[in-house]
């Protein structure tokens, strides 16, 4: 019974030992992926978020009292700079310029009779130049009623769009009451927010390394006009650590309207970057690691530092050169000191394919 017992043992062990030994060799033949860092220039893209607003956007109001007699343009209309685009009833101004007017005249007269006077000595220079005054009153009054009248026409001050109306024909209009708004979209300001390190950086480089700015549209679509950063406001955000930037687009074809949002992306080229998958990278406790292959085949842990974050890749700022062999799949079939079969990648061909998820 014992011999049977030790005989039965015997052949377990054989058969434990025959499966071990074929799930090495197939672990032994299975060969993941190793590619190296890259040495390259390239471009690093910054995305801000955006506000457009025109380079003139004003509100048009009411700068007389009256009843709005006639409404000669419409919402969204493209108009001309002094076009007339509101009257407000001028019966009552007409007739206050018309009764000035009347006051000139008889203010005249009693000027002229008042000089003859004086001429031969009858009154004295001091009554001349009392009627005097009275004249230049009277003329000082039609001066102020024409531009009471005139203020009854509200006219375009540049060239612009006109946006939705806010009261409507026959209403009754106290000064200073909102018509509309216009906007002169010509060009447009783009006001996007930079943080410190970034607008040191920005400050640091020359008139012509100074990057051109791209607007991605809410569609997802680039705007097809680049723009030019033209203005960085006084002060930091202390709450935020951003400084504002201005950056003004040309809008030939109107595309670009007052109020819309985007992304501003500023691109700059760096050089000598080394580059590596993003999806060559695990975290621990926010930290990120690759796995290094040794002269021996075993992969070790290494932290590296990101110093900048591009589609699909990292440009690693430490940890790593440009003669090391980096993990690229298989990321979660191994373990810190495991012994690995690999086929080696070149790095361009694998740059040159990238959109892979990690293993």
């Amino acid at each position: 019974m014992k011999s049977a017992f030790l005989y039965f043992a015997a052949a377990v062990a054989i058969v434990a030992s025959g499966c071990h030994s074929k799930k090495e060799e197939q672990e032994a033949n299975e060969k993941l992926l190793v590619t190296s860092p890259i040495r390259m220039d390239t471009t690093l893209t910054h995305q801000y978020v955006c506000q457009i607003k025109s380079i003139q956007h004003i509100e048009l109001r009411a700068q007389e009292r009256g009843y709005l007699q006639k409404i000669f343009i419409d919402e969204g209309q493209h108009v001309k700079k002094g076009q007339l685009l509101f009257q407000i009833m001028p019966n009552l101004y007409e007739a206050e310029l018309g009764k000035a007017k009347a006051e000139v005249n008889m203010a005249q007269i009693e000027y002229q009779n008042t000089k003859h006077l004086a001429d031969n000595k009858v009154v004295s220079p001091n009554e001349l130049a009392i009627a005097k005054a009275k004249l230049d009153k009277a003329k000082a009054e039609v001066a102020l009623n024409e531009t009471h009248l005139q203020f009854t026409q509200i006219r375009a001050p540049f060239d612009g769009i006109i946006d939705h109306f806010h009261v409507r024909q026959g209403s009754l209009l106290s000064e200073g009451d909102l018509l509309t708004t216009l906007a002169d979209n010509s060009k447009m300001w783009v006001y996007f927010n930079v943080p410190e390190a970034e607008y040191l950086d920005y400050r640091g480089k020359s008139e012509e390394e100074k990057p051109v700015v791209h607007l991605l549209m809410a569609n997802n679509q680039i705007f097809p006009y680049p723009g030019v950063v033209e203005t960085i406001e006084a002060d930091f955000d202390n709450e935020t650590g951003n400084i504002p930037f201005r950056a003004t687009f040309p809008n030939p074809n109107g595309l670009l309207r007052h109020g819309e949002t985007g992304n501003i992306e500023m691109t700059k080229k760096v050089k000598n970057a080394l580059l590596i998958p993003q999806k060559a990278t695990f975290e621990v406790l926010d930290k990120k690691y690759v796995y290094v292959v040794g002269s021996d085949n075993r992969v070790k842990a290494t932290e590296i530092k990101v110093g900048a974050e591009m589609e699909d890749l990292y440009i690693v700022s430490s940890g790593l050169n440009e003669n090391d062999k980096i993990l690229l799949e298989g990321l979660r079939k191994v373990k810190d000191n495991d012994k690995i079969a690999y086929k080696f990648e070149q790095p361009k061909e694998v740059i040159s394919h990238l959109k892979l998820t990690a293993e």
